[in-house]
């Protein structure tokens, strides 16, 4: 299930950005803290930075508490866990209409914007300062909180494909779902 909640934010980090401005977005990355609260009050809480292109191209880079990687190209994700020498490569479900997520997002009171997302309510605020994403929050399908803290964000700074691109070691073990 992490999975599964990982992989959307991943696309739903984009359409947000996108929803500011989505004429202008190119590129977004940024460091993020994103916490999940369960049912019974215990939160995690994950580390890391975000890269994102229009083109569809993700990486999700989380430092702490573990050492993952999260490439996504439209409805394919390979899941890097270096401490467990595995990758994961799985189809998704479904890909994320960005288009029409960015379309269906609405401004609720100035710098908060409510997005719905396969029954899902996203709401994305942003800093007076140059209208950057500041958080999102939502409750995923299991009633966790989650929230994700944007911070050093930039905006259509030149990012390298090659990041972009995962070539598992040798010793890996290789799962597909």
């Amino acid at each position: 299930m992490f999975y599964k909640i990982g992989l959307f934010l991943i696309g739903f980090t984009l359409v947000s950005n996108a929803s500011i401005n989505i004429e202008k977005l190119d590129t977004f990355k940024s460091d993020f803290t994103q916490s999940i609260k369960s049912t019974t009050g215990k939160t995690i809480e994950y580390k890391g930075a975000v890269f994102i292109k229009k083109d569809g191209k993700i990486l999700w880079r989380y430092k702490t508490p573990i050492i993952k990687n999260v490439y996504v190209l439209n409805n394919f994700a390979i899941i890097d866990e270096p401490e467990l020498e595995q990758a994961i490569y799985t189809t998704l479900e479904t890909e994320v209409n960005i288009i029409r997520l960015l379309q269906g997002a609405k401004e609720v009171e100035k710098n908060s914007f409510l997005a719905n997302y396969q029954n899902v309510d996203y709401l994305i605020r942003t800093s007076n300062e140059e209208n950057k994403i500041d958080t999102i929050s939502y409750k995923d399908r299991l009633e966790n909180s989650v929230t994700i803290k944007f911070s050093d964000s930039i905006i259509n700074d030149k990012i390298e494909d090659n990041i972009f691109k995962f070539t598992a070691p040798d010793y890996y073990d290789i799962i597909r779902k």
